[in-house]
This record gives C-alpha cells, sequence and structure tokens, in this order.
C-alpha cells in the first residue's frame, strides 16, 4: 500500500471558519504576534496570553471539518495516508484521520510550563485554562502550543515520515515558514508532490509538482479523482 504523506497549513481548515493567521479580516488583526504567540510573551504576560487562547478554543470548538478533512480521511481505504499539520485545531481527527503528527501543538490540550512531553487533555464543556492551574507535578498548565521562539518537538518524526513518503500533497501552507517549509527537501527524489491552494506558490526545493489551483475541498476533489482514475 503506497504511503500518502500530506502536509497541511492554514488554509486547509480555512473553509471551516477558521482564520488563517495572515487574513487581513481574521481575528489575528487585532492583535501583535508579539503579544500572544512567543515565549517571551508567555513568560511576560501569561494571563493575556491565557486570555487570548481561551477564547480562541472556544471559537475553534464550534468549527467542523470541511469537505477537504473528509476526502484525506477517505483515502485511508486504498492508501497509508499520513497527515502532517502544522494546524492547531483537530479537524483532521474529526473528519476520521487516523494518523495525525501536529507541528505545533493541539489547541485542545495543555501541559505543564517545564514538561512538554506530557499533555492533557482539555474538558470541552470548560476549556479554558487560567493562572492557578496546575499540573500534577505542581506546574502552571499552559497552552500545549509551540510558540515562537520555542523547539518544535515532532519536526524529527515529521522528517521521518517525509522521507518515506510515495505521494506528498501540501494542502493550504505558503512553504515560507520554517522548519515546516523544510520538510519538502527531504522528499524522495522523483516523488510526486501536489500542491492545492488557490493562490500562486513555489516550491523552494525545485522539484516538479502538480498545482491544483483551488481551495481545500474543491482541489481535494480533484485530487482524489487523480489518483483513483
Amino acid at each position: 500500500m503506497k504511503r500518502i504523506v500530506f502536509l497541511t497549513g492554514a488554509g486547509m481548515s480555512a473553509e471551516s471558519g477558521i482564520s488563517t493567521f495572515r487574513d487581513s479580516d481574521g481575528l489575528w488583526e487585532h492583535y501583535r504576534v508579539e503579544e500572544i504567540c512567543t515565549h517571551e510573551a508567555w513568560q511576560r504576560t501569561p494571563e493575556k496570553l491565557l486570555d487570548f487562547y481561551n477564547m480562541l478554543r472556544r471559537k475553534y470548538m464550534n468549527c467542523k471539518p470541511n469537505r477537504g478533512h473528509e476526502l484525506i480521511a477517505s483515502l485511508q481505504d486504498q492508501f497509508e495516508v499520513q497527515v502532517i499539520t502544522q494546524n492547531l485545531d483537530n479537524l483532521h481527527e474529526q473528519a476520521g484521520a487516523k494518523h495525525v503528527l501536529h507541528l505545533h501543538g493541539e489547541m485542545m490540550k495543555c501541559r505543564g510550563e517545564q514538561n512538554e512531553n506530557v499533555t492533557y487533555p482539555l474538558d470541552p464543556a470548560n476549556p479554558d485554562i487560567h493562572i492557578g492551574d496546575k499540573d500534577p507535578y505542581g506546574y502552571q498548565l499552559r497552552p500545549h502550543i509551540v510558540f515562537f521562539g520555542e523547539g518544535v518537538p515532532n519536526i524529527t518524526p515529521a522528517t521521518e515520515l517525509m522521507r518515506t513518503a510515495d505521494i506528498v500533497v501540501v494542502i493550504g501552507t505558503s512553504l515560507n515558514v520554517y522548519p515546516a517549509a523544510g520538510l519538502l527537501s527531504y522528499a524522495p527524489m522523483g516523488v510526486k508532490i501536489y500542491a492545492i491552494d488557490p493562490k500562486d506558490i513555489q516550491n523552494p526545493y525545485g522539484q516538479p509538482f502538480t498545482h491544483i489551483k483551488k481551495g481545500a475541498s474543491e482541489g481535494m476533489k480533484e485530487l482524489v479523482e487523480m489518483l483513483r482514475s
């Protein structure tokens, strides 16, 4: 069974109502990255950062998978499907994807600030994190999210997945944000690469690729037809 490795970014979930980071009319435009997305912000103003992610988490909880997520999961009957996502949502899992590796963390999980390897699921009925909430070891809980200035623990397993791909599909990511953008450099030479995005994109590593210039759902519909023909 051939292995398809999907690399998905913000454009994958845009149709589900989750604003991309760079949307001019999106949720993020009202905040400075330095205030809510950096390691320094967590150290300097943790309460402000927690308030932001509590609000964002509640917004995410109302979102549902789009047809693109569902079509990725549908390929599991014909291929070994591995998803590497830069997104914080769990929409791939909701759609039925069995193997999802989150590069930048997961919105519905938390962890103690001193241990990035032990995570705890948040209660959907009460998903907020507050100052004073502690893990079993007595450390302040924080979102299980990789902030700017922090390492990306899952980049190594993501690299190994990319090395074993028979087909690579990139959806909704500009390939400009590292280290995620560097993953394509680990794809085997000659592997078939597809990119689904309505905007013009460039592969910085020079491999030829097929560009399906559509959004996630329509693009995945076209890709599934191509793969099953």
